[in-house]
């Protein structure tokens, strides 16, 4: 700004025309100070060029680029938003299952239902899966169980008055667990026991019913004294009895569920009538009738409509 001063103010002097002398004499502080005005007029051109933006950066942006930040900032609203609403359906979905007011946390409700598992293993009916059928099973059939695995254990927490379970005959380095852990999310962390013994050397014989549909006796009731075993066999060949003559081997009681003495055959297109059920399904008629003590409400929780059986009252 200096160097500028003395060569606007002081560079006029060595540039005055002959005759003009005192014209420049008399403008005195007058010139200077104009001069003066000059710079500042200079100066402030010059800032916006040389010097940082303004504070209102954002009006130096094209109209094309402010247009297209409004709409990235309304995506982005838009999706916390769509969490917002989903965090909320689930935490109210989590509340209604389990009859607990929504504001508990996550681990709350995580922590109440192993607890509540827990306490099965000591006062709650058992159920054992017997899984030491399944060394010829495919690929295919061995997904299957597992997913039947993953929906029964889901079921059990969910639960008012769980089942402890028990996965017999169940070894690590098996092509069942390798499914298991593929299929399952977190099933290390399932809170069930796991064993290689097969459930007839596990638990006294006398104490065994073994679920079969070819059994010729109907459950009545849910023993709590009593260890009730599904087979885990997923055959896709219908190989028929091999549960109810594994059952007999080893002189255990077997029961069918009271399918034929509750509900009724419905005529249909294929003619198709089975009382043959998924693990999962047979845990969730089970589970029903000892909460509820209700034989038809639990057959109409498990046996679907496919299977060919329906209650005599389509209402009930």
């Amino acid at each position: 700004m200096d160097w500028k001063l003395e060569g606007s103010a002081w560079g006029t002097e060595s540039h005055v025309l002959p005759g003009q002398e005192g014209i420049h004499e008399d403008a005195g502080e007058e010139g200077v100070s104009e001069s003066f005005q000059l710079l500042q007029i200079d100066v402030e051109c010059e800032s916006p060029v040389r010097g940082a933006l303004p504070t209102g950066a954002a009006s130096w942006c094209s109209k094309n680029v402010q247009r297209k930040q409004k709409h990235w900032e309304k995506i982005i609203a838009s999706k916390r938003s769509k969490r917002k609403q989903e965090r909320e359906r689930r935490k109210a979905g989590r509340a209604a299952d389990t009859g607990i007011c929504p504001q508990h946390s996550k681990r709350f409700l995580r922590a109440l239902t192993r607890e509540r598992l827990l306490e099965a293993r000591h006062s709650g009916p058992r159920l054992c899966i017997d899984l030491s059928m399944t060394n010829h099973m495919s690929k295919k059939e061995l997904s299957r169980l597992a997913g039947q695995i993953r929906r029964l254990y889901g079921s059990n927490k969910k639960a008012d008055k769980p089942f402890w379970i028990c996965l017999s005959g169940f070894t690590t380095d098996s092509p069942l667990y390798e499914e298991c852990v593929r299929m399952n999310d977190g099933f290390s962390s399932y809170v069930l026991d796991t064993t290689e013994e097969d459930c007839f050397t596990l638990f006294p014989l006398e104490t065994l019913v073994y679920l079969t549909p070819d059994s010729e006796h109907a459950l009545e009731d849910v023993d709590l004294n009593k260890v009730y075993v599904l087979g885990g066999l997923v055959d896709e060949s219908v190989q028929k009895k091999v549960t109810f003559r594994k059952a007999q081997e080893h002189a255990v009681q077997t029961a069918r569920l009271p399918i034929q003495e509750y509900m009724v055959r419905r005529q249909n297109g294929r003619n198709y009538h089975s009382e043959i059920l998924t693990i999962n399904q047979v845990f969730d008629i089970l589970s029903t009738y000892f909460e509820t003590h209700n034989w038809p409400e639990a057959l109409k929780k498990g046996v679907c409509s496919r299977k060919g059986y329906a209650l005599p009252n389509p209402g009930a």
